[in-house]
């Protein structure tokens, strides 16, 4: 049976998908629909007026007292003080602290080359307003002006709207999407841009996920999906057997001509080859028509589509989600409703009018209605002609009454404002600290406020450690290239130079790559604590505690520096360095190769001071004449030793030749003894 060719297998592909969205688009889109009315009820003028209130209150004011946005706001606000960031550990606890450190950096100087906070916030605020966020990481050129640079980066980019253009497939259960299947991603394009990029008729993408009811005006856009598969790959494992018997696997994306050609300059031969099956993610852009583009395997193996969920739930075998919005809405139409009647109540004119029969205004009419505007001291009315035709001086008829609230509507404006209180959180609560309490109490009060938004910044601190799974899993397929230099951030962003595969002699006297990302596997890590306003402060505090109690000057001065390190504020940052680097001097932080290689250079271009240099030749002098002593010492013992051992050889010969002749003198008196025969 022939192959399909390239045509068919694309067009199966877009029919696949089609169909795989409209299952998934149809089976969210009542709960995603409610979600993107959440962040218009709290963020657009006159949303909240939508559906059908908005006809019922048609020709009556309509007024909008938003308290929702308040606690929206105070909530981001919390977030935005205190970011959530990644930290790379091993997952046995094992030496590779080096290559960790080296991947927090590298992580940070993504985060701060692709404005990562411009993505973190938006899919935070449209999790907490609607319940559902979420960006995306995305492998581009380093310099593409640049034919020659080949170097990739790990971009973390906005999605907007994530509500209505964000889907993994429905058998997708866990919160961080990791064991999904398949993702799309829709971008909007206005129709010029559309055929300017793609030379092809608009063919939009079946979006059915909208809400303009209240939008006067709404741009005429085309939508194209991105579509993530994530597939089985079989690939052949290289197994190499380098001279010291140890084994080394590269697969066939890792082995390249220059990795051979390095494993065999060392001696390093291939042994044995394996199938191996991994996971792979495609990516495909489409239009409603077709596919417009196969972009082929990405870099990693994960969906690089990070999701965030204000609140979240499963009931019914649907996804379900919501923000901090939706539990509030009725009683902020309520609230709305009730100001609207109070207003209208409020318009009708509080002073009582006369009423009079046309006959007495009769002439008059301009005065009357021009009172309120010029106020006449007085006022005309004609006479009336009474039953018996007589002329009559009456007054008016009867006067019309004052408009009055009514009870009922007083009691509930009460109940309501309490209810959005309770349903978004007593902010007021901030503002009953009195005066001379200790810093203790009103840190208590503002952890009371920051438990409201507990469940949001937790919920975003798994999306943040799902953020540095995709970017680690990317980064192990781009950040390969031996001496390749990067930029990277550390702690209190500074910047370090980082060189990725540099040789170096193991201790065995092989040769290892220092940062060697291919061989990262760690774990992520966040931290997140109860309180979620700026660390910073409280820190302060402590040390600032700690100084006060404390007697050592060098451990009071490690203190003070640490205060100010923690301090915030215009002009700070120099200030700061200093102290860090008085920090490193006295060992209580580790030096990075920048403060190793001033060190150095300090060290060659200091000039000798003439009393150290006198001191070290006295200390020269001295330890050579106290080792001549030691040697003329050392000689009189050898010497000493020489004549005691002469002294015993002698002693030792006399002996001996006294036992001869005593010998000699036995044997002569034993021949003279002897009879003769």
């Amino acid at each position: 049976m022939a192959r399909p060719s390239n045509e068919q297998r694309m067009n199966d592909v877009h029919q696949e998908a089609l169909a795989e969205f409209d299952k998934i688009q149809t089976a969210l889109r009542d709960e995603r629909l409610q979600c993107l009315q959440d962040r218009r009820f709290y963020s657009i003028a006159g949303a909240q007026w939508e559906g059908p209130l908005f006809y019922q209150y048609e020709n009556k004011p309509r007024l909008e007292v938003n308290k929702i946005a308040l606690a929206v706001q105070r909530i981001f606000s919390e977030y935005r003080n205190n970011r959530i960031s990644v930290n790379f550990i091993s997952k046995d606890g094992s030496k590779r602290r080096d290559l960790a450190d080296i991947c927090d950096k590298l992580y940070r100087a993504d985060e701060q080359d692709s404005c990562a906070e411009e993505a973190y916030d938006n899919a935070f605020e449209e999790g907490v307003a609607g319940g559902f966020g979420a960006w995306r990481l995305r492998a581009e050129y380093e310099d593409d002006e640049d034919p020659d640079n080949e170097y990739q980066r790990i971009r973390i980019e906005p999605i907007f709207d994530a509500d209505s253009s964000v889907f993994f497939d429905l058998n997708a259960k866990r919160q961080d999407k990791s064991d999904a299947r398949h993702c799309f991603v829709l971008t909007s394009m206005t129709r010029a841009s559309y055929i300017r990029e793609w030379k092809d008729d608009p063919a939009s993408w079946p979006k059915i996920i909208h809400q303009s009811e209240f939008d006067w005006q709404t741009p005429d856009v085309v939508y194209v999906a991105e579509f993530y598969r994530k597939e089985h790959v079989r690939e052949t494992l290289h197994i190499f057997e380098a001279i010291d018997g140890s084994e080394e696997k590269y697969l066939d994306s890792e082995l390249d001509d220059d990795t051979r050609a390095a494993l065999e300059a060392v001696g390093t031969v291939e042994v044995r080859q394996r199938k191996i099956k991994r996971d792979r993610v495609r990516k495909y852009i489409m239009s409603g028509g077709k596919v417009l583009e196969d972009c082929g395997y990405i870099a990693g193996k994960c969906i690089p589509v990070i999701p965030f969920y204000g609140k979240r739930w499963f009931i019914d075998n649907i996804e379900r989600c919501s923000g901090h919005v939706r539990t509030a809405k009725d009683a902020q139409r309520l609230k709305n409703m009730q100001l609207s009647k109070l207003a209208e109540i409020s318009a009708l004119s509080s002073i009582e009018k006369p009423i009079l029969t046309p006959e007495q205004v009769a002439g008059h009419q301009v005065m009357w209605s021009e009172d309120n505007i010029k106020n006449y001291p007085y006022l005309l009315i004609n006479p009336i002609t009474g039953p018996d035709g007589n002329m009559q001086v009456g007054g008016p008829v009867a006067y019309t009454k004052s408009a009055s609230v009514p009870p009922a509507l007083a009691g509930l404006l009460q109940i309501t404002e309490q209810d959005i209180r309770d349903l978004l959180g007593n902010q007021e609560q901030g503002d009953k600290i009195v005066a001379n309490v200790s810093g203790s109490a009103i840190e208590a009060v503002q952890q009371r406020l920051d438990m409201q938004s507990y469940i949001y910044i937790s919920n975003m601190s798994k999306a943040i450690r799902r953020c540095g799974e995709v970017w680690l899993s990317m980064a192990k397929d781009l950040y390969i290239e031996p001496r390749r230099k990067m930029k990277g951030v550390g702690l209190q962003n500074e910047v370090e130079g980082v060189e990725l595969m540099k040789p170096m002699m193991g201790e065995a006297g092989e040769i290892e790559y220092e940062a060697d990302l291919s061989t990262a596997h760690f774990d992520v890590a966040v931290d997140v604590g109860p309180s979620f306003r700026s660390q910073r402060e409280s820190i302060v505090r402590s040390l600032t505690n700690l100084v006060a109690i404390t007697q050592d000057p060098q451990t009071q001065a490690v203190l003070q520096a640490m205060i100010v390190m923690n301090m915030e504020g215009e002009g700070i940052a120099d200030a700061r360095e200093y102290f860090r680097k008085k920090l490193v001097e006295i060992g209580v932080l580790k030096p990075n190769e920048e403060d190793i290689a001033a060190a150095q250079q300090a060290a060659q271009n200091a000039q000798p001071d003439p009393n150290a240099v006198f001191i070290e030749a006295a200390a020269k002098k001295a330890t050579a004449e106290a080792t001549r002593a030691e040697a003329d010492a050392i000689k009189t013992l050898a010497d000493t030793e020489l004549i005691k051992a002469k002294t015993v050889e002698t002693l030792d010969r006399l002996q001996l030749d006294a036992d001869q002749q005593m010998i000699d003198v036995v044997q002569s008196i034993g021949q003279q003894a002897r009879p003769v025969q």
